[in-house]
């Protein structure tokens, strides 16, 4: 997800109807696109309290996926406990919070393994956890580039491993999922983030070579590039810099922002068997920011 930024249509358990006489239509099912189907299966976001990995966590527990969200928040947002109720009353599976900061890795370790105990297997992680800071690169100070890469780097690589342990344990295998940002690709213009975009850059590198190793035992391992997505923060930045809410569309081909909820079907997409034969790929959504 670029600088500055946070970390409906459903598939699996959710299902829609097509008029007062007509059957249910539902996806993730046997009968409608069941590779998209995640019922029964343990997936971790970490990240998931709040912004992009709550909004993909409750994609995932709609097709059907018991999923557990890591988060160094001590109360996970507002929106948690409403969709953490709707997995249980109405999807009939469940949501989970494990508060833990992805550097503490003894402690990552321990949860992740206590996790896989009690549910038996482990399906999944979307690792969408990370930090953002906009500074110079002429005033970037080692210990804030260090941080950055820490949590935006390390702690991904360490969580992607902490999950792979336990998917080779039990032989089963799984897919990860990496959040990483079209600025790992391009540098933003008019956006001073060189440590960000460094450490995007290097979580689409990670993801490439964790599937190169971890194919043999079944493990998938793909990337996400979002473009920008327009949360809470972002509406805040806009108050203080309303020049990028201008500027911004115009930078991508569709000539506007992206919300959360367009992420939900690629996380869905890149945890479960429709995307079996993908591995060692950057699905990158920037409204064509890249590819100019």
């Amino acid at each position: 997800m670029p600088p500055s930024l946070e970390a409906s249509s459903a598939l699996g358990g959710a299902s829609t109807t097509n008029g007062p006489s007509q059957p249910v239509v539902a996806l993730g099912t046997q009968s409608r696109l069941p590779e998209f189907a995640l019922t029964g299966k343990v997936v971790l976001v970490s990240g998931g309290a709040r912004g992009l990995g709550l909004t993909q966590a409750e994609a995932l527990l709609e097709a059907g996926a018991i999923v557990y969200a890591l988060d160094r928040l001590e109360e996970p947002s507002p929106d948690f406990g409403r969709i953490q109720k709707r997995a249980t009353d109405e999807l009939n599976t469940k949501l989970e919070y494990r508060r833990i900061d992805v550097r503490d890795t003894e402690n990552l370790n321990k949860i992740i393994t206590e996790i896989a105990d009690q549910e038996g297997r482990m399906d999944g992680l979307v690792a969408a956890a990370g930090i953002q800071q906009e500074t110079t690169a002429l005033e970037y100070t080692a210990k804030d580039a260090n941080t950055m890469f820490d949590v935006n780097v390390t702690g991904v690589f360490m969580t992607s491993q902490a999950v792979a342990k336990q998917m080779i344990r039990f032989g089963t295998g799984g897919s990860i999922v990496m959040i990483a940002s079209m600025s790992g690709t391009i540098a933003n213009r008019g956006l001073i983030c060189p440590a960000y975009n460094a450490s995007k850059a290097a979580v689409i590198q990670l993801g490439r070579n964790l599937a190169s190793e971890w194919g043999m035992h079944g493990i998938r391992v793909n990337t996400i590039s979002p473009g920008y997505i327009v949360t809470a923060m972002v509406e805040q930045l806009f108050v203080e810099f309303p020049e990028r809410q201008v500027e911004w569309p115009k930078q991508n081909m569709l000539g506007r922002l992206s919300k959360p909820n367009e992420y939900r079907g690629a996380a869905v997409f890149l945890i479960s068997d429709a995307s079996s034969f993908m591995t060692g790929s950057d699905l990158r959504m920037d409204g064509g920011h890249a590819a100019w």
